[in-house]
C-alpha cells in the first residue's frame, strides 16, 4: 500500500450562481482557456470559445466527452452555462425515456429520483473531466426560497441554486456536494431608504459582491481560505487556478540534473509523469525519485531519447478514463 501525504493538486470543480445578468458568464470567461457549452445562449455577445447549443441531454453528454477527449492542452476550463438549463434537458430526457409528459406524472416522487440519478451520472462524467486536468465551472441562476430551521422558531428567505424547484427534487444538493467551491454573486446593499412615515423603502447603493462562505441567507463554500466576501473580480481567485507548473518545483530540486530540468521546464513535465512512463517500461518502480536513477540512464535515455520519453508522456496525458 502506498501512503500519499501532502496536498494533491487537481483541477477544480466550481459553481457560480446569482441573479440573471449579474456577471456569472463574464466571470467564468476569465478562467484559464475556457470552452463554453452554452445551454441558454447567454454568451452570444461574448468573445469566447463555445460549442453549439445542446438540443438534447445526449448531445450535452457527447459534448462533454468531446472536450474531455481534447485534453488539458487544448482547453483548461469547461464551462456549463447554465446547469439549471442543462437540468431541463435532463428532465426532458427522463420523461421521454419513460413516456411521461412531465416529471410529476411519475407519482410518489419517482420522477425526481430518476432525474437525480441521471444528473448524478452527469456529475460523474464531469469528475472524469477533472481527472483529465480540466477545470469545470457550472454557472446557475439563484432563487429565493422560504426556509425554516427544524429546531428554531420562524422562517426566513434565503438564496439557493435554481435547481429542482420542487421539494421532492434532490439535484441542488447533488451539485453543491459535488463542487469544491460554490460562490454566490449578488448586489451588496449599503443602506435602506426610509420614508417620512418611518417605513422602509428600496435599498440604496450596491456593488456586485462574491460570497464564498455559508450564511443563513445563502449557500456558499470554498476550500481555499477565501475571504467571506470580495468584489466581483477574477483577480481575487486567480491564484487558485493559475498553473503552478512543476517547473518551479523541479528548479527547486537541485538533485535533478540541470539538463533534464531544462527539458522538463520547456515541456511542462512533472517528475511524477517521468516516473510513470519509466515505471511502465519496467526500468524503475513508480515510487523511485529521479534523483535515485542511474546517471547513465538519465543521460542516455531520459535526456538522450527525450523526444520518445515526451511522446509517451503525451500519450498518457491523452488517456481518457471512461467508466
Amino acid at each position: 500500500m502506498q501512503v500519499i501525504s501532502g496536498k494533491l493538486e487537481k483541477a477544480k470543480k466550481v459553481v457560480l450562481y446569482g441573479s440573471e445578468g449579474i456577471g456569472k458568464s463574464s466571470l467564468a470567461a476569465q478562467f484559464p482557456n475556457p470552452i463554453f457549452i452554452d445551454t441558454e445562449g447567454s454568451t452570444n455577445e461574448m468573445d469566447v470559445q463555445r460549442l453549439a447549443k445542446p438540443l438534447s441531454w445526449e448531445m450535452l453528454n457527447q459534448q462533454v466527452k468531446w472536450v474531455m477527449k481534447q485534453g488539458s492542452k487544448q482547453f483548461a476550463t469547461l464551462v456549463i452555462d447554465t446547469i439549471d438549463w442543462a437540468e431541463m434537458l435532463c428532465v426532458e430526457s427522463v420523461c421521454s425515456t419513460h413516456q411521461k409528459k412531465g416529471v410529476e406524472d411519475f407519482g410518489y416522487g419517482k420522477g425526481y429520483i430518476y432525474v437525480a440519478e441521471e444528473l448524478g451520472k452527469f456529475l460523474n462524467l464531469l469528475s472524469d473531466v477533472i481527472d483529465a486536468g480540466i477545470h469545470v465551472v457550472l454557472t446557475a441562476h439563484a432563487q429565493i426560497i422560504k426556509f425554516e430551521q427544524p429546531d428554531e422558531m420562524g422562517a426566513y428567505d434565503r438564496y439557493q441554486l435554481k435547481l429542482g424547484q420542487k421539494t421532492g427534487s434532490r439535484t441542488a444538493a447533488l451539485v453543491k456536494e459535488w463542487a469544491d467551491m460554490v460562490l454566490f454573486i449578488n448586489y451588496k446593499t449599503f443602506s435602506v431608504a426610509i420614508d417620512e412615515k418611518g417605513k422602509k423603502n428600496k435599498g440604496q447603493g450596491g456593488v456586485r459582491t462574491v460570497y464564498a462562505t455559508h450564511h443563513p441567507a445563502w449557500d456558499a463554500k470554498n476550500r481555499h481560505g477565501l475571504p467571506d466576501e470580495f468584489p466581483l473580480d477574477y483577480a481575487y481567485i486567480a491564484h487558485i487556478f493559475s498553473k503552478e507548473t512543476s517547473v518551479k518545483k523541479v528548479e527547486a530540486d537541485s538533485k535533478i540534473p540541470k539538463a533534464l530540468q531544462e527539458l522538463m521546464k520547456l515541456n511542462n513535465v512533472t517528475e511524477d509523469e517521468i516516473q510513470a512512463v519509466v515505471s511502465d517500461k519496467g526500468y524503475y518502480p513508480a515510487t523511485t525519485p529521479i534523483a535515485s536513477y542511474d546517471s547513465n540512464f538519465i543521460d542516455g535515455v531520459l535526456i538522450g531519447a527525450w523526444s520518445k520519453v515526451f511522446e509517451m508522456i503525451e500519450n498518457k496525458r491523452n488517456e481518457i478514463p471512461f467508466n
